[in-house]
């Protein structure tokens, strides 16, 4: 299969639109009763100490993410657990510190706890999302909600076509949704228009979208062009009582 050719290979329209709902809503079930595992997620690894209002929070669920790609969650979400709670390390989280910091002392600090597995290119991704809350939001990555009065299709528009190139990996289709998603789980933030947070298309996601019939293909041409696969739970969810984003841990 050449990957010109992958998008015209998805034929949602063989699916039974029936079949698949029910199977979906199966899946929801079985997971809220504890029978797919998944109770503990990565960012469940949050100390318990912060403040669940406070900018700490928002900023501690934020600049990690910005590093989770290519990695292990779980460790990625236990290093930065352990860098806040170090008194030293604990700068990393303030992004008005993190954009007046010298690059060898962020990275000192990063490397510490192993947040950072990439002394140069991780390094930069966080000082330059720091570089750019500061810029942008005030140095509260709150203030991106506030201005864009919680609408999600507003939030995108801000982050992901106006501002793209501030947030690197943050930005990204697959990693933003599932901020987004975390925003939700772990904050008390509320948003509007949240039918508008697609699945964030991992390597799982992409299997399982597979294995319900809503796509076909070859996983690793697919992964090329990750959009296709939240496309087509948009399509499958359109109008009905399920959120794309609702599905992703099940």
């Amino acid at each position: 299969m050449k990957s010109n050719q992958v998008i015209m290979d998805f034929d949602t329209a063989l699916y039974n639109k029936s079949e698949v709902l029910q199977n979906i809503t199966r899946l929801i079930s079985m997971h809220k009763a504890g029978k797919l595992g998944g109770e503990i997620m990565p960012e469940d690894a949050r100390p318990s100490i912060i403040d669940l209002h406070s900018s700490d929070n928002y900023h501690f669920l934020t600049l990690p993410m910005a590093l989770n790609y290519q990695r292990n969650s779980y460790t990625l979400w236990q290093s930065a657990a352990k860098a806040f709670l170090d008194k030293e390390c604990n700068a990393i989280f303030h992004p008005n510190i993190v954009a007046e910091m010298s690059v060898d002392e962020l990275r000192t600090l990063l490397l510490r706890h192993k947040v950072a597995l990439q002394p140069n290119k991780h390094v930069d991704t966080w000082q330059r999302v720091s570089k750019s809350i500061v810029k942008l939001f005030d140095s509260d990555i709150r203030n991106l909600f506030i201005e864009a009065d919680f609408d999600i299709s507003k939030i995108k528009a801000i982050v992901q076509e106006v501002n793209k190139k501030d947030f690197p990996y943050l930005s990204g289709h697959k990693i933003f949704n599932y901020w987004l998603h975390v925003m939700e789980v772990y904050t008390p933030t509320k948003f509007k228009n949240r039918q508008e947070i697609s699945v964030a298309p991992d390597t799982h996601i992409i299997q399982g979208t597979l294995r319900l019939g809503l796509i076909k293909g070859n996983i690793d041409e697919i992964a090329q062009n990750r959009t296709v696969v939240s496309d087509a739970w948009t399509e499958l969810l359109n109008k009905t009582d399920i959120v794309p984003i609702d599905v992703h841990t099940p």
